[in-house]
């Protein structure tokens, strides 16, 4: 493999379908209000925190569904099929989720809106490898998540003085945008690498995870992690209004994950580059736990601040080189399902995520932040552990 070429050279030669995809992205996750502040809408409609909590998990089993169903699109229809699928789709349930006031009801939109909203991922991620050498791709993936994040950033600190008025403009912004990266898909993406059925034999993709160790680690790694994360969008939130702190407190905190994000990821990148990736991605969660247990001894805004900068620091070392690292290990015609599969963990982790952490935040909202700070060191020692096939990391 040719050495890691500068942030410089690698901005000048993505193509401009890169560029599509990130100003996609960026419109996209602008106005993804719902999701962080669902719990919130659903207390207010007089639900319990564990019913709000139940609820959220659906859209995790939602996107469990989407990683598989979005990874085997990406590789059988085209990148650009599956993004605009998944968009005017997911703009759909929606619409239909703002209206809905029974909690099956909910619950069952919720579902859908994961299995549609998220459905685009791993097309997504397969284009990007699709586009640019494997050098390149780290450097690639923390762009990816620039415009991810900086819609992030600067959507829920307005959503949440919205939300303090109308939840409704939340569902409405949410589905517009989300329709916005659907025509950016058919007008300026390209299809990206395409398989179809009968060029791959039967249980073929199955068959090359399951033979791949230390991609199986980091799945379960994964799973863990992405646990602890998603605290953000579910206890976390539960934590800052036990602290006495606002809804916009809670949307500012959450945005200032983004705005680090924005500003730190990729410079950094041109040195997590060129380190080893396995330990890279270690150091990443053991961060992300550590910023999330301290938040048992934070109660005030600074101190929850603090807490969210060290969570952010720990993902921003480690999540650009995740991306990479599935990227590069999977064989090109199974990219699709390789970032399908990862992306399943993270569907997996957001069902435990907010059932499993309302009711042990409620059974003992200090011990909770303990355990996730347990999970995290548990996580990267599944990363580091073993042999890689073909590599002394």
């Amino acid at each position: 493999m040719s050495a890691p070429t500068s942030l410089r050279q690698t901005l000048r030669g993505l193509p401009p379908a890169a560029w599509a995809l990130f100003a996609g992205t960026f419109i996209n996750r602008f106005g993804s209000f719902v999701i962080p502040f669902l719990i919130l809408y659903l207390i207010r409609q007089g639900y319990s925190a564990t019913a709000a909590g139940t609820v959220v998990g659906a859209y995790g089993l939602g996107s469990l569904a989407a990683s598989a169903v979005g990874g085997h699109l990406a590789d059988r229809l085209g990148r650009r099929t599956a993004i605009a699928l998944s968009m005017f789709s997911a703009a759909a349930t929606l619409m239909l989720l703002s209206q809905a006031r029974h909690l099956a009801l909910i619950t069952l939109l919720t579902g859908l809106a994961g299995l549609t909203a998220e459905m685009y991922r791993p097309a997504s991620g397969a284009l990007l490898a699709d586009l640019v050498p494997p050098q390149q791709r780290v450097t690639v993936f923390a762009l990816y998540r620039l415009a991810i994040n900086a819609g992030f950033a600067f959507g829920p600190a307005a959503a949440g003085f919205l939300a303090d008025r109308s939840f409704f403009w939340l569902f409405l912004g949410d589905a517009l945008t989300s329709a916005v990266f659907g025509v950016v898909a058919l007008v300026a993406l390209p299809e990206g690498t395409r398989r179809r059925a009968a060029q791959e034999r039967r249980g073929e993709s199955v068959r090359a995870i399951l033979a791949d160790s230390a991609f199986l680690r980091f799945l379960a790694a994964s799973v863990a992690i992405a646990f602890v994360y998603f605290q953000s969008n579910s206890t976390f939130a539960l934590h800052v209004r036990q602290s006495g702190l606002s809804n916009a407190a809670y949307g500012a905190l959450v945005s200032l994950n983004g705005l680090i994000i924005v500003f730190l990821e990729l410079p950094l990148t041109s040195i997590t580059q060129r380190l080893p990736p396995r330990p890279v991605i270690a150091a990443g969660m053991l961060l992300i736990g550590a910023g999330f247990g301290l938040t048992a001894l934070a109660h005030t805004f600074p101190l929850l601040t603090l807490t969210v900068l060290i969570w952010t620091l720990g993902e921003i070392i480690g999540a650009p080189v995740s991306s990479a690292y599935v990227a590069n290990i999977a064989p090109e015609h199974l990219r699709g399902r390789y970032q399908g599969t990862w992306g399943m963990t993270w569907g997996l982790a957001f069902i435990l995520g907010p059932v499993l952490g309302t009711r042990l935040f409620s059974w003992s909202p200090a011990g909770f932040w303990m355990i996730c700070a347990g999970v995290g060191a548990v996580a990267a020692a599944l990363v580091l552990a073993g042999r890689e096939k073909g590599s002394t990391n």
